[in-house]
C-alpha cells in the first residue's frame, strides 16, 4: 500500500500517468513525464510497492551507486510527484512508472485512492502505440474520454478500440468505474523507427497537455531533438530505396486523410501556441514545430 509523505492540499489537481513497457512505443509517454517532472520541478510523494506487482525476472532491479558513492540497490516501481506548473491555476499529480507485471486491478486501485486523497478531479492517461505513420508529418495523437459531459465538452469521443490492452486501458476503464473523469491521449509513433527515443512523439504528446490544462510547457532543447531526430530517419531512407518508397506512400495516404484537417479553428489553435511562445511573452522559445 502506497504511504504518502505527508498530506499537501492541492489545488485543483489534475493527475498525469505515464507507465513503461506495452504502452510506451520508443518510451515516448514515459518521456512526456519525465520532461514534465524535470521543468515543473515535482517532489516525490511516494511509491507504490514494488513487491506486490513486479516480476524481477522480467523487470530486474539495478544496482550503482549513489551521488555520495554508497553502492544501492533501486527497484522497479510507480512512483507519485506533485508539481505547480508557473502561472497555472492548478497544481499536477504525476505517477509515473512501469507497467506491472501482476495484480493489475489492485494496483489501479492503489493509483484511484492516491487520486481521491489528493482530491484530483480529473485523469490524464499518457501512452504511445507502433503505427503506418510517416515520420515526416506531424505525429498523429489519438485521444478520447470516459465521460460523456467532458467528452463533448473537449470534442473528445468516447473510447472505441477493441483488444489486447495494457495496464492504461485498465486504469482508464477503473477511473470511469469510480466516476473519475479520464483523458487518454496516444501517440502514433512511426512503425519503422520504433527505437527510443522519439522527441518528436513526445512533443506531440506534451502538445496536448498544454491544451487540454491551458498552459505552456518550457520545452528547451525538445523542439530541435525532434528536428535532428528527423533529419536522421530522412538520412538513413534516403540510403534504402525500399523505405524510402514505403514512407512516401505513407506520406500519400496520410495527405489524403488530412486534408479535412486544414480547418480554421486548427490553424487558430496552433497560432496561439506560437503566441504563447513568443520571446516577448517571456518563454524565450522560438516558434511551433
Amino acid at each position: 500500500m502506497l504511504e504518502l509523505e505527508g498530506s499537501p492540499e492541492l489545488e485543483d489537481p489534475v493527475l498525469l500517468a505515464a507507465f513503461e513497457g506495452w504502452n510506451d512505443a520508443a518510451d515516448a509517454a514515459s518521456s512526456a513525464l519525465d520532461h514534465l517532472a524535470k521543468v515543473w520541478k515535482a517532489q516525490p510523494l511516494g511509491e507504490l510497492g514494488s513487491d506486490d506487482y513486479y516480476d524481477y525476472q522480467v523487470n530486474r532491479p539495478s544496482v550503482g551507486a549513489d551521488a555520495q558513492g554508497v553502492r544501492r540497490i533501486t527497484w522497479p516501481a510507480t512512483r507519485v510527484l506533485v508539481a505547480r506548473p508557473p502561472d497555472a491555476p492548478r497544481d499536477v499529480i504525476l505517477v509515473r512508472g512501469i507497467e506491472p507485471n501482476m495484480r493489475w486491478r489492485q494496483f489501479c486501485a492503489e493509483i484511484l485512492d492516491v487520486a481521491d486523497s489528493l482530491g484530483a478531479e480529473m485523469a490524464v492517461l499518457l501512452g504511445a502505440l507502433l503505427a503506418d505513420s510517416p515520420h515526416t508529418r506531424p505525429i498523429p495523437v489519438t485521444a478520447s474520454a470516459t465521460d460523456p459531459e467532458l467528452a463533448s465538452a473537449l470534442g473528445l469521443e468516447a473510447p472505441t478500440y477493441e483488444g489486447p490492452t495494457g495496464v492504461l486501458g485498465v486504469l482508464q476503464e477503473a477511473c470511469h468505474s469510480e466516476s473519475l473523469p479520464a483523458v487518454s491521449f496516444w501517440a502514433a509513433v512511426p512503425h519503422y523507427v520504433a527505437s527510443s527515443p522519439c522527441p518528436k512523439a513526445t512533443l506531440a504528446l506534451l502538445r496536448k497537455v498544454e491544451d487540454l490544462l491551458d498552459l505552456t510547457v518550457p520545452l528547451g532543447d525538445l523542439p530541435e531533438d525532434a528536428r535532428a531526430w528527423e533529419r536522421g530517419v530522412d538520412d538513413l531512407a534516403r540510403d534504402d530505396t525500399e523505405v524510402s518508397e514505403y514512407v512516401q506512400s505513407l506520406e500519400q495516404a496520410r495527405d489524403a486523410a488530412d486534408l479535412p484537417e486544414a480547418t480554421g479553428e486548427a490553424i487558430a489553435k496552433e497560432f496561439e501556441r506560437y503566441l504563447r511562445r513568443r520571446p516577448d511573452r517571456g518563454s524565450g522559445e522560438q516558434g511551433p514545430v
